[in-house]
């Protein structure tokens, strides 16, 4: 558990400017593609999503994003797009700063009390989710994540 704290502590931890409902992220230029991303689950509409976006296992593993971003949380489902993506394996972690502190709060064990969420809709058991559970690839065509928040 002690893990999945660091992850979305690092994810808070992203000095990052806020965007706008449905923001659009560009990548380095060449032959691309596009990740959209819904989140749903949205329980408190208030606060923030913090989302980091991954290439690679190292990365994910690593928390060093290959892109963030903070959304506010204006309704109960959140969309942003990624675009100019290379082709490759990504991974997404997220969660709602619901009181807009920029830190993930967790109970007396550490425990997160607030909302996270992986791609593929991802399960971590006493950590995060693992990359072969949250990977997933971006081809030539515009790849779609919904992501459930828990």
């Amino acid at each position: 558990m002690q893990r999945l704290l660091s992850t979305l502590t690092a994810l808070a931890a992203l000095g990052l400017a806020s965007t706008a409902h449905g923001a659009t992220l560009d990548a380095p230029s060449g032959e691309t593609s596009s990740l959209d991303i819904e989140i749903t689950g949205i329980q408190k509409i208030s606060g923030s999503v913090r989302i980091a976006l991954f290439l690679g296992n190292e990365a994910y593993d690593s928390s060093d994003a290959l892109k963030a971003v903070i959304v506010d949380v204006t309704g109960e489902t959140i969309s942003v797009s990624f675009a100019e993506l290379e082709p490759g394996l990504y991974g997404v972690k997220l969660f709602h700063d619901v009181d807009g502190d920029g830190k993930m709060k967790t109970n007396a064990l550490g425990m997160p009390t607030e909302p996270y969420a992986f791609s593929n809709n991802a399960r971590g058991r006493f950590g995060p989710a693992k990359w072969k559970d949250a990977s997933f690839e971006i081809g030539p065509e515009t790849a779609l994540q919904t992501i459930i928040l828990k």
